[in-house]
């Protein structure tokens, strides 16, 4: 048998080394001979692009390995094709390892020549698909025998290129367009093909922006394309996208501000490889543009987060879009076609490896260099981060070791108890810090340190104040950690504290079980005991039983109620406390030596809720998204998603909670339509408006939320004692007039929220909040109402903020309720779901579904 398996083996390799060879004799078909049509004469379905990218690895196997390194939500192939010469493609994973090696990440010395590494991102955008189209000339140029002017390229490079990062938003898209197309593409801007529906193709399937997921990795797509990112620490990135259909082309260099942290070689480079790209763009009379707009700022995009990990990132913008189609007629006349954001978009590519190959040297020295800086003197005033840990935090510090995780960020814990000085997170003050042997410690002599600057770091300079996204993300806000960053050294140690007996329950059967209230842990926790039609109840007040403290919010589960399930009672209880890493306690008596016994009317059952999601016209696809994703992908919780264009025929009555996410609702929410909401809400149901959704129903009637509005008539005295003081003060400059509106804006900014903790929607937070606020639209306190959570004056933490907004993001609402009948309604102002990383915010929201109004 054993001699049958070795002939049967060798058989196989003799196959396979006829077939590498009959495969190398054949000519290499190029996209137009494989599709059967010229690229840019129509789109290419994701499944075709596949199919080519897969021909071009098997009859190119000496140039070209595919490897399929996930699969979106909706299932698609997620690939990567790693192109090099005949020499370096056999030795990927020694040259992977090499320069692992480089950046200190893995031991040991390099061996051999190290090529530069470039990693090539296409089409994370759905709907701007132009760049998988012209990936696929790219890979055909870089793999064709013929072409003497890759092949040299590729002597100094490795190459790593996805097709497609995003193919799930690309085949909505494209099918969409196949659909309502005129035959060959009408050009008129307004024909039917040039409008995209809601959603549109730029999301994912969750319709999260994929392109503001680098840095928080929320996203499946982006989770599994960074795992391999990080195996190989590429020296070059590129990032393909498009934007509006009036405009040229956009190469680097980044517009202002940039961020302090990338260094005077990565500026300069940008510069490189934006003289590379004029010359092919001078040569073909290509309009374009630089230095303006696209800034390298935020830390979660494209080129930015490569950026922060040592590489040159950057990205490339062709005019087109979702709105261009095959052809595009613009404003002044000219006809922007398919084909021309092709040939744009291969040019690019092919000018960035060129850079990349002639300058392969440098990049390989900066690299090493920027990570030898990274080990031995990183930058920045802080050179270590602690994060206090107590048993209220676990949750939240679990949710952030496994972020560092995924970062491959290097932490530790102190080790023994010391004093030290740091910023204080909470206060905005240098004091005293006691340091726990169990704090977690993030140093910054680590391979990653420039990226723990940039997302620890408490303040991020600006440079100049207008820029493309959020301003402020530190990690301990988005994650609500008690933190402080300190300016000396302190070296973490590898030895974890001691853990406690994960629900060691003494014990058989109790009374009942206590589960405190702190973290999204506790929220997946009481949804799947729901789900196992295990009865929870929940402490509206604290309490103390047995020597033990508990706050409000804590879940009791009593064997009374519980009874249809008494035989599974205790293993289904314990088992969800050990999946879900929840601190069980038990107790033998419902009698409290403090607080309400367990009978008590303020220990109230929490029933599971029907719960509804608006969608569709009219709503935020983006604020949807994380709605949706909280439900289905971060607690496991039933929801139902309703359409805007059928909503008025719903019958509410199936549903418990309704969730309105930011949107316009002027059209879906009709006079007659929103008094049946409001007879629902009446008879006991919940209404949970969040941002604009709030908003619209402010300062409608039986609504008590009031719009914060401007005091114009003091505004009006201040303007006219300024002119008198200053006559010449209303001659401004037209080319300001984009600052001039900055002050009134709010780029993504901390703030501290005041709560009441006494609130079952402020339950597991105690005194405060962080929110990352983004818009200057507040609210009035409510006369009628909760005011759950306001903001006070000086409550700003980091970020920028006009000076107009931050008058009118004093003494103003954030979070509230009113009971209207039976039901409740709750406002969120500010959206503690926003792009899915705001982990401080998930306990809020699932406060305002699970806890409010039962």
């Amino acid at each position: 048998m054993q001699n049958t398996l070795k002939r049967l083996f060798a058989f196989c390799l003799v196959c396979l080394s006829v077939q590498a060879a009959v495969a190398q004799q054949q000519p290499l078909q190029t996209p137009e001979q494989f599709l059967g049509y010229t690229l840019g004469e129509q789109f290419t379905t994701h499944a075709r692009v596949v199919d080519y990218v897969n021909y071009l690895a098997q009859q190119a196997p000496n140039r070209i390995k595919v490897q399929e390194y996930g699969k979106t939500y909706e299932g698609r192939p997620l690939l990567l094709a790693y192109v090099a010469n005949d020499e370096n493609l056999p030795r990927l994973e020694q040259i992977r390892e090499n320069n692992l090696r480089q950046a200190g990440v893995m031991s040991g010395t390099v061996q051999g020549k190290q090529p530069t590494i470039v990693w090539m991102s296409y089409n994370i955008h759905g709907n701007e698909s132009v760049s998988t189209e012209s990936v696929m000339q790219v890979l055909y140029d870089l793999v064709d025998p013929n072409n003497q002017q890759t092949k040299q390229w590729l002597q100094n490079t490795v190459l790593l290129l996805d097709p497609c990062v995003n193919p799930d938003g690309r085949e909505r898209y494209v099918q969409w367009y196949k659909q309502t197309q005129n035959q060959g593409g009408n050009a008129s801007p307004y024909a039917w093909e040039h409008h995209e529906p809601w959603p549109g193709g730029r999301p994912n399937h969750y319709y999260f922006d994929l392109n503001r997921d680098w840095a928080w990795q929320t996203q499946i797509e982006s989770k599994q394309r960074l795992a391999h990112y990080n195996n190989w620490l590429p020296q070059v990135h590129a990032d393909f996208h498009e934007m509006g259909a009036e405009s040229p082309y956009y190469f680097s260099p980044a517009a202002k501000p940039l961020h302090e942290s990338i260094t005077p070689w990565q500026r300069q480079f940008q510069y490189t490889i934006g003289d590379y790209n004029r010359q092919y763009f001078d040569k073909n009379n290509w309009l374009y543009f630089t230095r303006e707009n696209f800034d390298l700022f935020y830390p979660s995009y494209g080129d930015t987060w490569p950026t922060f990990n040592g590489a040159i990132g950057m990205t490339y913008e062709q005019g087109g879009s979702g709105r261009a189609g095959l052809a595009y007629k613009k404003q002044d006349g000219d006809t922007l076609t398919l084909k021309d954001r092709i040939a744009h978009h291969h040019a690019a590519s092919l000018a960035t490896i060129q850079a990349s190959s002639e300058k392969a040297d440098q990049l390989t020295q900066e690299f090493r260099k920027y990570y030898q800086n990274n080990l031995q003197k990183p930058a920045g005033d802080y050179k270590a981060f602690v994060v206090k840990a107590d048993s209220r935090s676990a949750g939240n510090l679990k949710a952030l070791t496994d972020y560092l995780d995924r970062q491959q960020i290097q932490y530790g814990y102190a080790g023994k108890n010391s004093s030290a000085r740091g910023f204080n997170y909470a206060t905005g003050k240098e004091e005293s810090v006691r340091v726990g042997q169990n704090d977690l410690v993030v140093s910054m002599y680590q391979p990653k340190s420039t990226l723990v600057k940039v997302l620890f770091e408490p303040t991020s300079n600006l440079e100049d104040s207008l820029t493309y996204d959020i301003t402020s993300w530190a990690m301990p806000y988005a994650f609500g950690l008690q933190a402080y960053a300190l300016k000396n050294r302190l070296e973490p140690s590898n030895q974890k504290p001691a853990a406690k007996e994960a629900n060691a329950i003494a014990l058989e059967r109790p009374y009942a079980y206590l589960a405190r209230w702190n973290s999204l842990q506790d929220v997946k926790f009481l949804t799947e005991l729901m789900s196992q039609k295990v009865k929870v109840r929940m402490s509206e007040k604290p309490f103390e039983t047995e020597g033990q403290k508990y706050d409000a919010g804590t879940l009791i589960i009593t064997r009374t109620g519980n009874e249809g399930i008494a035989d599974k009672l205790d293993t289904t209880v314990r088992a969800l406390a050990q999946k879900h890493g929840v601190d069980l306690r038990a107790t033998a008596t419902g009698f409290v030596s403090s607080g309400s016994d367990f009978g008590s009317g303020s220990v109230r059952y929490l029933k599971m809720p029907r719960v509804a999601v608006m969608s569709g016209e009219g709503v935020s696809p983006y604020a949807f998204g994380e709605i949706w994703h909280y439900f289905e992908q971060q607690i496991g919780y039933p929801v139902t998603v309703l359409g805007t264009n059928y909503f008025g025929s719903v019958p509410l009555h199936e549903f418990d909670v309704l969730i309105l996410p930011a949107g316009s609702y002027g059209r879906v929410l009709n006079d007659q339509t929103l008094e049946q909401v409001k007879n629902w809400v009446r008879g006991g149901g919940k209404l949970i408006a969040l941002e604009t959704a709030a908003g619209f129903l402010a300062d409608k009637k039986d609504f008590n939320l009031k719009q914060k509005g401007a005091d114009e008539a003091a505004e009006a005295k201040e303007k006219e004692k300024a002119a008198k003081e200053n006559p010449y003060v209303n001659l401004k400059a037209y080319g300001d007039r984009g600052r001039e509106a900055l002050s009134e804006d709010v780029q993504g900014s901390v703030f501290r929220v005041n709560l009441d903790k006494t609130h079952p929607l402020a339950f597991g937070y105690g005194d405060t909040y962080y929110a990352l606020v983004r818009t200057a639209d507040t609210f009035e306190f409510m006369k009628d109402g909760w005011n759950v959570g306001v903001l006070k004056k000086n409550n700003y933490a980091t970020g920028f903020v006009g000076t107009k907004a931050k008058e009118k993001l004093q003494d103003a609402l954030i979070l509230g309720t009113q009971p209207l009948g039976r039901g409740q309604v709750v406002y969120l102002a500010d959206n503690p779901l926003f792009r899915g990383f705001w982990h401080n915010g998930k306990l809020l929201f699932g406060n305002a579904v699970f806890l409010v109004g039962q």
